[in-house]
């Protein structure tokens, strides 16, 4: 399995942790955090959110692809972003509400994707 880094995400303000994800296993393929979250079992559940998700978009015949799936809580920002370059893994980044702008971490994700390699 090949190593990816998460750690130059770590610049997006108010990061709290994050993880690339498999979606069809719900494996964390890597993980980084500045908490003491379980990012294997955030892998699993966000897993199981975005397969539904997707299944609800197909019901719906949408005939679409989700850019990113945005969970708010009172004090975080739960993004997870499928990967255009790689539709079976998602980005999964929790951000402090407090200390975030959220319009810039998702143009962060953006970036940090174009920036991975699956080769």
């Amino acid at each position: 399995m090949k190593n990816f880094s998460l750690e130059s995400l770590r610049s997006i303000d108010g990061y709290v942790a994050s993880a690339l994800v498999d979606e069809d296993s719900g494996m964390l393929m890597a993980g980084d955090s500045v908490s003491s979250i379980d990012l294997e079992l955030a892998a699993a559940g966000n897993a199981e959110v975005v397969r539904a998700k997707r299944k609800v978009a197909a019901s719906l015949k949408l005939n679409d692809t989700i850019e990113d799936i945005l969970i708010s809580l009172e004090r975080q920002y739960h993004l997870i972003r499928p990967l255009v370059s790689n539709k079976n893994v998602f980005l999964y980044v929790i951000i402090d509400r407090q200390k975030s702008n959220l319009a810039m971490a998702r143009h962060h994700l953006k970036a940090f994707e174009k920036a991975l390699d699956f080769s």
